[in-house]
């Protein structure tokens, strides 16, 4: 890990860790020795960033020094805080992850009185019943999230609705969070066309390291306007 992003990597721990954070809890945060820590505490101190604290009573990150503070309407900050409390109801660990660290960057970025409002917004997400909640998958998500980031085909097993079992290799397009369902919208290479899959239907993702770039964009502009076009479109449901 080049020291650039340890440095980031410290600072969000800082941020989003309880303070007063050891230099023990910090060197497993980050994966660097104790001692590593220290020094880069200094030189993040040495850049800005008001750190309280010292070595064996803990650290609490005052101000990091390196954004400016951002300014968000009540509302805003609302928003906000719904739409990520929604993506940690979506079932996938990664993206629930993601979401709270974004949600620490922009308290980081907060003056006094918008870091109370954050934590004390007022909308909520929440699900009546757990088994009416998210779609449980059985493969890593970030396989998907990637094919579609790296314009990558993957080669899948797919179960339809039939029992029967399939595999295919697919162009990745879009990953769409339905209600109660988890949909991979696709180029679909064994029919020649646009099919979507039911994500708790595949069994196993394989990157193929064939790329498709740049055709993604298009393909999924071209895919969407099929579907908003209603009668005719093409699912493995």
């Amino acid at each position: 890990m080049v020291r650039t992003e340890r440095l980031f990597q410290l600072l969000q721990a800082l941020r989003t860790l309880p303070a007063p954070v050891t230099g023990e809890t910090l060197s497993r945060a980050t994966g660097v020795s104790v001692r590593s820590v220290y020094r880069d505490i200094e030189t993040l101190r040495a850049g800005g960033a008001d750190i309280g604290g010292e070595a064996g009573f803990g650290y609490t990150l005052i101000d990091d020094g390196s954004l400016r503070p951002r300014t968000f309407s009540r509302i805003e900050i609302e928003a906000l805080t719904l739409g990520l409390a929604q993506v940690r109801q979506m079932g996938d660990p990664t993206l629930a992850v993601a979401a709270d660290a974004v949600l620490a960057k922009v308290a980081a970025t907060l003056p006094s009185a918008g870091q109370q409002h954050l934590l004390h917004a007022v909308s909520r997400v929440h699900q009546f019943n757990d088994q009416e909640g998210a779609p449980v998958t059985a493969i890593d998500m970030d396989l998907l999230r990637q094919g579609c980031w790296r314009e990558e085909a993957l080669a899948i097993a797919y179960t339809d609705r039939r029992g029967a079992a399939t595999h295919r290799t697919i162009w990745p397009l879009a990953i769409v969070y339905l209600d109660r369902m988890l949909v991979v919208l696709a180029r679909c290479c064994l029919r020649d066309d646009f099919r979507m899959f039911r994500v708790e239907r595949i069994t196993s993702v394989i990157p193929t390291g064939i790329m498709f770039r740049p055709r993604r964009a298009i393909l999924l502009r071209t895919y969407l306007a099929q579907l908003h076009a209603g009668p005719g479109r093409r699912t493995n449901s």
